[in-house]
């Protein structure tokens, strides 16, 4: 992510002399994003053979790890040999022809200390001729070893580096480093190479087969540290393939764990399936993504949301998108996106297993999603367009990497963006955008517009408290209305159409200077939800709440505005004391819900997204001549 980048470009800089299913109480608020371009970029190199696993940068030079066993840059006709480790011109992709390290192992893991070498994790013994197991220091010109870092990884592979700071963090199937005992978790003096012995935190027991850390993720702030893996225990307490470890201070165990890794998935197959972690830019929360198939309660092939500074036993996700079956295997959190990749074809497919389910979202192996909500957002660039006679679909997206210019991907496939990329791609801020974050009116005062008949609505002026006078507001683009709601500049309005797969669309408009615009059907993957069964809606901080007639219940599902989407899975906010089922039309205004009746009137209850208690409702006016509160119609706006 950027902040790693960050870290690599200030390690350079150095050495010359100087980045779903809810079950918490936590709705973030919306959040500028900038996503990458979907078109990756057609100047980098092309690796074949096994894969690419690691990333880093130094410089104008990007390094890159993995499996392969040759390189070529970008519309050369050969191939030139580079097992397991390579490097290439950021700004041109030509190949650096003077950095040729020989590592007779795969190379899982980069990381830049902060006198800016190059270290190197994964699962080899000899680097350059000399025996270096798993863990080495290279100089980032020439690839030759830096003899005096002395860390060593004497027992086994190393899956992951980090650096924070001058601490290097390592993870990985190992129970030795330089020479101390250490279970598969360690730190390390990142400029020395030196063992940190104040870091003792070991994890052990697998579920099954081999035990390993297989993700690793360090908050920026250098607080907080989470590892996932095949483990059961650290230091003796159970934390079953998740774990958080307070690092201020003496480094320990912290309070923390869930139940959602401990229940097997298809375990025939996975013996463990939380598959990597990482955080937000600001440290705030960090996300999970797991492969695995299905379990009771569990989230395999999933991606997850948790809360950083939450502490406790028994915790949930902020939110949890699942796949249907298919695997998730990396996970990237940059610029307010989380970037996901792997080996499934569609997100928010709750309702669906091995295929699409009602409110599935088409995504080939690669996704991006909203922090706040887990909804993808409108970025599908696919792993597809490998050529014929080379490797069209593998099973693993081993890495996704924020660095200066953009997101690198690197997987087992020569497919990306309906075009050949061998085993890597880039896709690249240039041409990328930004997703504004739009929300319910804020404003204390304004409109309520009330429909009253095909092209027609009232308009009644309202400060929260008091209605004033209401007068009548030509629609014409308002036909066949039901519930509706804003987000931002935009009116979501349920429309119904007989020639709707449901019977009805959820329409959008834009809404400026008290018009109500033209509309278009928000979008084809929400045509499985009938939008003419709600009776009243509001939307929130990435919700769309919504009641029906006859059900007291207050709903919700998430909605994504950019691409309109809606939800795959209904939920129910608590309630006490409110007939749902009576209600018509309802709008948030300034921290209450204000909602009609079939009796006609207007009501408000305070609403702090958490539950709602009606011993609270207060009745803001009666029915009368002026306006009937009794319409499905019912939305508040500032113009």
């Amino acid at each position: 992510m950027w902040r790693r980048w960050s870290a690599a470009l200030a390690a350079s800089v150095l050495a010359v002399g100087l980045l779903a299913a809810p079950a918490r109480a936590v709705n973030p608020p919306p959040v500028t994003s900038t996503l990458t371009s979907p078109n990756p970029a057609d100047t980098i190199p092309h690796a074949q053979n096994g894969d690419t696993k690691a990333f880093a940068e130094i410089g104008n030079t990007v390094y890159v790890g993995g499996s392969f066993t040759s390189v070529k840059a970008a519309g050369a006709a050969s191939w030139t040999p580079r097992n397991y480790l390579f490097a290439y011109d950021k700004t041109s992709g030509a190949l650096k022809t003077g950095f040729t390290p020989v590592v007779d192992g795969v190379v899982h893991a980069l990381a830049v200390s902060p006198d800016g070498k190059l270290i190197v994790g994964g699962a080899f013994v000899n680097v350059n001729g000399v025996s270096r197991k798993n863990l080495v220091q290279l100089d980032p010109a020439t690839g030759a070893t830096v003899g005096g870092w002395v860390g060593r990884s004497d027992g086994g592979l190393v899956r992951r580096t980090v650096v924070v700071g001058n601490k290097l963090y390592i993870a990985g199937a190992f129970h030795w480093v330089n020479g101390t005992q250490h279970s598969l978790l360690a730190r390390l003096d990142a400029t020395t190479g030196a063992i940190d012995p104040t870091f003792q935190i070991d994890a052990s027991v697998a579920r099954a087969s081999s035990e390993l850390v297989w993700g690793l993720a360090v908050s920026p702030d250098g607080r907080t540290l989470v590892a996932v893996g095949n483990f059961t225990q650290v230091n003796g307490q159970p934390r079953n393939q998740v774990v958080v470890v307070d690092l201020a201070g003496t480094p320990a165990v912290a309070n923390w764990s869930t139940q959602r890794y401990v229940a097997p998935c298809y375990n025939w197959s996975f013996p463990f399936y939380a598959r990597d972690v990482d955080f937000s830019d600001d440290g705030s929360y960090f996300v999970i993504i797991a492969d695995g198939g299905r379990g009771d309660g569990a989230y395999c092939d999933a991606i997850a949301r948790f809360e950083t500074a939450t502490r406790g036993a028994g915790l949930d996700a902020t939110w949890v998108n699942y796949t249907g079956s298919d695997s998730v295997t990396s996970v990237e959190v940059a610029d307010n996106v989380v970037y996901v990749g792997g080996h499934f074809r569609w997100l928010s497919n709750t309702n669906g297993n091995d295929s699409a389910g009602a409110g599935a979202i088409n995504r080939f192996g690669l996704g991006a999603l909203d922090p706040i909500n887990g909804m993808p957002l409108n970025w599908n660039p696919t792993r597809s367009g490998a050529p014929a006679g080379t490797t069209s679909w593998g099973p693993i997206m081993w890495e996704l990497w924020r660095g200066s210019t953009g997101l690198l991907a690197g997987f087992d496939s020569d497919g990306l963006g309906n075009e050949y990329h061998g085993r890597m791609g880039l896709f690249p801020l240039a041409g990328g955008r930004t997703v504004p974050a739009v929300n319910a009116p804020s404003a204390a005062s304004g409109y309520l517009y009330l429909g009253t008949a095909n092209g027609q609505a009232t308009k009644v002026p309202f400060n929260g408290t008091t209605l004033g006078t209401p007068v009548a507001s030509s629609q014409p683009n308002l036909t066949s209305a039901g519930a509706s709601f804003s987000i931002g500049n935009k009116l979501y309005w349920s429309k119904t159409d007989a020639t709707a797969p449901s019977g009805s669309y959820l329409d959008v408009s834009i809404f400026s200077g008290g018009s109500v615009g033209a509309p278009w059907v928000s979008s084809g993957y929400n045509n499985w939800f009938n939008a003419a069964s709600m009776s009243g809606a509001f939307y929130l901080n990435g919700r769309m709440y919504y009641t029906r007639a006859g059900t007291n219940e207050l709903f919700y599902r998430y909605l994504e505005p950019d691409g309109y989407l809606v939800g795959c899975t209904e939920f129910t906010l608590p309630s006490q004391g409110i007939a749902w089922g009576s209600v018509r039309g309802m709008a948030w205004v300034n921290g209450k819900i204000v909602y009609g009746h079939t009796d006609g009137a207007l009501r408000a209850v305070p609403f702090d997204e958490a539950a709602v208690d009606g011993a609270a409702v207060v009745r803001v006016a009666a029915a009368s001549a002026g306006a009937t509160w009794s319409s499905r119609t019912l939305f508040f706006a500032t113009s």
